[in-house]
């Protein structure tokens, strides 16, 4: 159906969530892309981040990715993240010790806040 995008969230080890969406947007390292049926081809470098995706059925997924590439391509999107996590699948508790821990670790501290971020604590 016109307008419509065929959609993988897909982690190292699991495919985390698929379906039918009318847009996804996500952040690379060349800053956020919006993605709706008709794009042009794109391949790029995911940054660790929140990837939403806005489902045919007017629902929003939101996961939280570290990492890995966005691939667009004759109406299809492929988000194959090194990690990835929807929001009922973080504990926020153990996600703000996470981050307590991080101290001077960048790249800890940008995923624990991509997860609170999509479960909704900061």
């Amino acid at each position: 159906m016109a307008g419509e995008l065929n959609v993988e969230v897909v982690a190292a080890d699991r495919k985390v969530w698929s379906g039918v969406a009318t847009l996804v947007v996500a952040k690379t390292t060349e800053g956020e892309i919006g993605i709706m049926a008709g794009h042009e081809p794109v391949l790029g470098l995911l940054a660790t981040g929140v990837v939403t995706v806005r489902t045919t059925d007017g629902e929003t997924v939101r996961a939280a990715v570290d990492r890995g590439f966005l691939s667009v391509s004759e109406n299809h999107v492929a988000v194959l993240a090194e990690v990835a996590q929807l929001a009922d699948e973080i504990d926020t508790a153990s996600v703000e010790s996470e981050l307590a821990a991080a101290g001077d670790d960048q790249a800890a501290g940008r995923w624990a806040q991509a997860r609170l971020q999509v479960a909704g604590a900061k």
